[in-house]
Formats: C-alpha cells, sequence, structure tokens
C-alpha cells in the first residue's frame, strides 16, 4: 500500500499554509470528478480521472468504480501556490451520510457542490446541517454549467429558501449549457476563459468582454451590498462612494466566510474542466487555517465538569481525535486521526482516553486514497493514519500520557434497516463473525444484532444500498460465503401515557436471599428525544452500590419491547422510592426489579409499535406523474408539494420505509427510465393499528 504521494519536505508548512477541507454535497453533484480536477492541478496526478470510466484515484474501491459512486470518505493531501490543502472526498448518497459526519467533526472547512440543473437537492439539505453542527465555514461551487438547464442565479436563490444560507456570488459565469466557456471575477474584474486546452490547464485572463459589461456591473454592485451588510469597514467605504481595494474585499470576505455569515459562490464544470482553478485560489483564500479556530475544548477525564483548552501549538499536550478506522488488507486496521495540539511521533506511546488504555503508534501514514507514504511524525493541523492502534474506535480521544483530555465524540444514527445472515458452511462461521467484527468497527452506523430467540445473526444498516455493499465487500475482500435473508424495517417500540409501578424482587438463588423493592415512574417523551432517566432517590434511601444497578437494569431492557421485542425509544424513566434488606438486598436484586418493573410499566402504558419515515423527493416528467403520485398513494405516502426544475417536476412528501423496498425498479417502470428518487431518514411515527398484528405475527413466526 505504497506510492509515490506529492510530499513537500522541502516546505517547512507553518499552520497558516494549511488547510483541511472537505468536500460535501448530494449524490451525482460531481464532488469526486472536482477532487479528481484539484490533484491534477495541484500536480498529485497526472491523468483526468472520470466517474463514468471508473478510473478515479478517489473512488478506488472496485464497488465504487462499478457503482459510480462514492461510499467511503477518501483522504488526501496536496499542494497549491504553496498551500497545504489536505482534502476529504466524502459520499453524497445517503446511506453513507456517516462518512460525511465523522469527516466534518475534524475539518475547519468545507467546499459545498451544487448542480446548477438540479440545485439544492435532500442530501445537499443535510450535509448543509450537519456542517452547521459542528460550525464549519464553507464556499461553495456550482457545477455543471455546461448542461442543459443550467441556472446560477437560481442555485443561489435555492441556497437561501433551503438552506437559510447568505451566498456571495464572487463570480458570474459567462454563458450557460453549450455555451458556458468561463467566469467573470467580480473582485479583478477580469474574465477567466477556457477556450483551447481541452485539459483545462491553461485558460485566459482578460478585460471583460462589453457585451457583458453592464451584467457584471450588476452582479458586481450586489456581491458588495451582500458584503456590506455584514462589514461595517466595506457597508462605510460603500455608503460614502469610495473605491474598495482588492484587498479589503477579499479580507472582508474571509472574515464572513470564516464567521459563517455567509458563502462565498464559485462556478464552473468540473467535467469539462472549467473553473477549478480560482475555486482553489477560493479554498486558500476563504477558508480557515488551523491558526484561525478557537483552541479545542475537551473536559478532564476523570471531571467532566472541568474543561480543558488545547491550542494548536506544536509545543501544546498532545491531543488528536480519531474519525475514521479502516481495515488495510496489507497493513491492518488504520487509524486516521486529526491532530488539534502537540505532536504525533511515531514510535511513541500515547494515552487512548476513551478506553483509558496506553496505545503504541507503530506507524504513521500520509495517505491519498488507498495509497500511502510513511512519515516520522504530524503536529497540529494534520491529518494522518495510524497503524498500530489496539483498542481505539471511531471517536476516540488520543492525548498526552501525563496531560489527558477527552475531546468530544461523534455521535451517529441508528440503523433503519436490517437483514439476516447466514454461513453457508461450517468452516465460514468463524470467519463471518470476524469479518463482521472488522466491519462494525470500520462503520459505526452498522450493526450486528443476535436474536435470542432463534440464535440468528442481524446486521443492520442505513437502507438497502448500505447493506449491500455490506454483503458484497463480506464476498469479494472478506472471502465469507454467505445466505442472506429479505431486507426488513428496524421498527421501535414506545409507549402513550404516564404510568407509576411497584416492583419487587424477593428470591432466594445459590442459597441466599435476594431483595429489592422500587417505585418507578415511567412517561411518553417526544419524537427523537431518545431515553432519559432520572434518580430522584435521595442519599441514604439504599446503599450507594446499588444504585447503578437500577440504571443497568433499565437500560439492558431498553433492548426488548413488549409488542414485538424491538428496541424501546423516546421514554423517561423516574426512581422514585427504593427499600432495601440489611442482610438480604444485593445489586442482582436491584437490578432484577428494576428490569420487571419496566417492563410491567411499559405493559400499562399503552405500548406502541413505530416505524421510521423517510422524507422523499421525486425528480419526474410531466406525462408520468399521475402514475407515479398513484403508486406513492398506495404506498402510504403523503406528498407535501410540487415544484418545477429544469421542465421536470419534483414532487416532496414522507413514505414509511417499510413500502418503498425495491422503489427504484417500481419507478423506473412507471417512468420508463425517466424519473429519479432520493430519500432519508426523517423521523418515526406510529404503524396503523390494522397493522400491528401483521408485524408482530411474523415477528414470533420467523
Amino acid at each position: 500500500m505504497s506510492a509515490a504521494i506529492a510530499i513537500r519536505d522541502d516546505l517547512d508548512m507553518s499552520l497558516e499554509r494549511i488547510r483541511n477541507i472537505g468536500i460535501i454535497a448530494h449524490i451525482d453533484a460531481g464532488k469526486t470528478t472536482t477532487t479528481e480536477r484539484i490533484l491534477y492541478y495541484t500536480g498529485v496526478t497526472h491523468r483526468l480521472g472520470n466517474v463514468d470510466e471508473g478510473n478515479t484515484q478517489m473512488d478506488w474501491m472496485v464497488q465504487e468504480q462499478e457503482r459510480g459512486i462514492t461510499i467511503t470518505s477518501a483522504a488526501t493531501t496536496c499542494y497549491w501556490n504553496d498551500w497545504q490543502i489536505n482534502i476529504i472526498d466524502t459520499p453524497g448518497h445517503v446511506d453513507f451520510t456517516v462518512e460525511v459526519e465523522r469527516s466534518l467533526r475534524v475539518l475547519d472547512g468545507a467546499v459545498g457542490v451544487f448542480c446548477a440543473v438540479s440545485g439544492v437537492q435532500p442530501q445537499s439539505e443535510t450535509v448543509w446541517r450537519q456542517a452547521d453542527k459542528y460550525h464549519v465555514p464553507r464556499i461553495a461551487f456550482v457545477n455543471k454549467m455546461d448542461r442543459l438547464g443550467a441556472d446560477f442565479n437560481r442555485v443561489l436563490q435555492m441556497m437561501r429558501t433551503k438552506l437559510h444560507a447568505n451566498p456571495i456570488a464572487v463570480q458570474m459565469p459567462i454563458g450557460k449549457e453549450d455555451t458556458f466557456v468561463g467566469a467573470i471575477d467580480l473582485i479583478d474584474q477580469k474574465a477567466l476563459l477556457w477556450k483551447s486546452d481541452e485539459t483545462g490547464t491553461k485558460f485566459e485572463v482578460s478585460e471583460i468582454p462589453a457585451e457583458l459589461k453592464a451584467d457584471a456591473k450588476k452582479a458586481r454592485e450586489e456581491m458588495l451590498e451582500a458584503i456590506a451588510n455584514c462589514d461595517d469597514e466595506v457597508a462605510n467605504l460603500y455608503l460614502s462612494g469610495e473605491e474598495i481595494s482588492r484587498d479589503i474585499l477579499i479580507g472582508a470576505i474571509r472574515k464572513i466566510a470564516l464567521s459563517l455569515k455567509g458563502t462565498p459562490v464559485f462556478c464552473g464544470s468540473s467535467f469539462k474542466n472549467r473553473g477549478v482553478q480560482p475555486l482553489l485560489d477560493g479554498v486558500v483564500r476563504y477558508l480557515p487555517s488551523p491558526n484561525d479556530l478557537p483552541a479545542v475544548v475537551g473536559v478532564d477525564p476523570k471531571d467532566k465538569t472541568k474543561k480543558i483548552e488545547r491550542e494548536a501549538k506544536d509545543s501544546a499536550p498532545l491531543s488528536a481525535l480519531v474519525f475514521k478506522i479502516m481495515t488495510d488488507p496489507f497493513v491492518g486496521p488504520l487509524s486516521y486521526v486529526r491532530i488539534y495540539s502537540g505532536k504525533l511521533e511515531k514510535g511513541a506511546q500515547v494515552l487512548n482516553v476513551a478506553k483509558e488504555k496506553k496505545e503504541r503508534i507503530s506507524r504513521l501514514l500520509r495517505v491519498h486514497a488507498n495509497q500511502s507514504q510513511d512519515i516520522d511524525v504530524i503536529g497540529p493541523g494534520e491529518i494522518a493514519a495510524v497503524v498500530g492502534l489496539k483498542f481505539a474506535t471511531t471517536g476516540d480521544t488520543l492525548a498526552d500520557l501525563n496531560k489527558p483530555v477527552l475531546l468530544e465524540s461523534i455521535q451517529f444514527p441508528d440503523p433503519v434497516i436490517s437483514i439476516a445472515i447466514e454461513p453457508k458452511t461450517k468452516a465460514d462461521q468463524e470467519k463471518l463473525a470476524e469479518s463482521l467484527k472488522k466491519l462494525s468497527i470500520e462503520d459505526p452506523s452498522f450493526k450486528v444484532v443476535i436474536n435470542e430467540d432463534t440464535a440468528q445473526t442481524l446486521i443492520a444498516g442505513m437502507g438497502e444500498l448500505h447493506l449491500e455493499i455490506i454483503v458484497d465487500r463480506l464476498m469479494r475482500e472478506f472471502k465469507v460465503d454467505a445466505n442472506v435473508g429479505k431486507p426488513q424495517v428496524s421498527y421501535k417500540e414506545t409507549i402513550a401515557k404516564e404510568v407509576e409501578v411497584d416492583s419487587k424482587y424477593d428470591r432466594q438463588i445459590g442459597g441466599r436471599n435476594h431483595f429489592a423493592q422500587l417505585r418507578l415512574k415511567v412517561r411518553p417523551l417526544e419524537a427523537g428525544a431518545g431515553f432519559k432517566y432520572i434518580n430522584q432517590l435521595k442519599a441514604g434511601t439504599i446503599p450507594a452500590e446499588y444504585v447503578p444497578a437500577i440504571e443497568e437494569g433499565i437500560r439492558e431492557s431498553l433492548q426488548n419491547g413488549m409488542l414485538g421485542g424491538y428496541s424501546v425509544i423516546d421514554v423517561e424513566v423516574t426512581v422514585i422510592n427504593a427499600a432495601f434488606k440489611e442482610d438480604e438486598s444485593s445489586e442482582l436484586a436491584f437490578k432484577v426489579a428494576a428490569s420487571l418493573g419496566f417492563k410491567e410499566a411499559c405493559k400499562k402504558a399503552g405500548p406502541t409499535l413505530i416505524e421510521p419515515i423517510m422524507d422523499l423527493e421525486v425528480v419526474v416528467p410531466e406525462e408520468y406523474m399521475s402514475p407515479v403520485i398513484g403508486d406513492l398513494n398506495s404506498r402510504r405516502g403523503h406528498i407535501h408539494s410540487m415544484d418545477e426544475r429544469a421542465g421536470n417536476r419534483v414532487l416532496k412528501g414522507e413514505v414509511p420505509l417499510a413500502a418503498v423496498f425495491g422503489y427504484a425498479t417500481a419507478l423506473r417502470s412507471l417512468s420508463q427510465g425517466r424519473a429519479t428518487y432520493s430519500m432519508e431518514p426523517l423521523k418515526y411515527e406510529a404503524v396503523p393499528t390494522n397493522m400491528v398484528e401483521g408485524i408482530v405475527g411474523r415477528l414470533n413466526l420467523a
């Protein structure tokens, strides 16, 4: 797993000259193609890779090349005019949104790629919200300006209405569709034209064509107004009619981007090799270096109320976050880390703070997709892969042995779909278990569950494609032969009303009596709230060592609900009172009493089966709209809006996941292959009463 990678040992790279960025977007907006062009123009690669031809550097997995989509986030490093740019190319498909989540957790900035025809699509909104969550500054690139139906201004408007963003267009396209040849730089007031060179390496910088001067002047005024609304210095100069210098404009836009008050917007066509070099200029101009960000804040692992700051300095104690685990067939598990402070050196011993274990750094690798180069040390702001970590999982903190700090981990969504899997032969049994363990360590949104009643192995993930890729990797990469069942929805259970129950456990086990008595209150919470535990016991009511056992018993009971054995969510449990006997009570007794009490409360509180509901968008030609709507109605779907986009109808609504298995095939049939759709998890909702018995009955039969 080694290759020649663009490493600039001759540069003493200061933190000011480092950019850690992600490429984020909806599927098929052109993320990977844009990244490939960046690698070409920065000299990392010497040929233009194309997704359609399956020869891209960043989509290196066989499954990615076959399907023409990004499945796993891939990291690389390149250099642009003496700036080091660490890039993570992320997936656009909702099934792999966990890859975006963990990438944005460690990145300093992002490039949001939008299709000039489709504009802001459902997954565009999801990744934008994820970037908002982690306060990641962004610039935007309106791609595919050469495509039929491209409309730069409409994309800007969609960014305002759908993303609640403040786009600041720093470019204006020259032409559109088949006449798109370049862009006008509204800051320098120059035309950038890509004409003769097929690779896009060379472009002309010229005066703005006479026929475009009026439009360019108007676009520049709009840009200045947008900047003035966010920056006092520019506002004063603009209102007084004074000339605003190039440096002042660039500085103001940078401040606006870093403060998340606005998003600089560029345009181009990555596939046609137009507009990528100015985008790279935008990355180094407007996105932050590690020095531009506040010191990372963690907590003292021994006192979680005590906050600790770590500045991005070599001299500071080490703090780093493991954000991705990948199994490499040649070197074993690779742990991708982002260094926030201090240095990480090959051969060093560090503390895995979350696991409270010492780890040794066997090797450090600078990574380019699935290739790598050994390095000896990395410092603040850098991203690399570590070989040799035995205990690390995604979200763990690595820190100085003597000065530990625990950084905020990464939260991942629960799976919404599962399938049964079993080995074809006894020889495959152990291999299957080991392979599933490796895959679940790599992918925190992938879960392996053993059904206690049937001893059946279930694998659960974020969608049909997610599980399809997992099974494909099991067979190809891990050489496991397995039989796979049909997809099943990951139903959940909740309750409808508040109840209080008394629970008593008094039983003799192994010649000793075990006694515990509890009073519990259980009530429903709003959708999406999860589980809340409240201990109202006064100090001394029961011995302190019994208290944790109560919560443990309740949490274990959450895994198996009373209707169909599905996990219970959106409930609050309060321990109101408890009683014990001096010589007879035990931790076991309180754990069992809590479990029995919770189950009894759920029975009385109106147990309810709930199912995942998907946010759905269907783009369909007008002539096929009626049959598509009829089909969605038959699937218990609800359509909220019908818009028009590039000559097609855009249907938006929600539909139960259980009703859309195999929907891609049905939609192709209804529209002669001309309609497309995308969906993502939205919420959980109660299953219709007339369907509950059938679902629970199927589970019992299984």
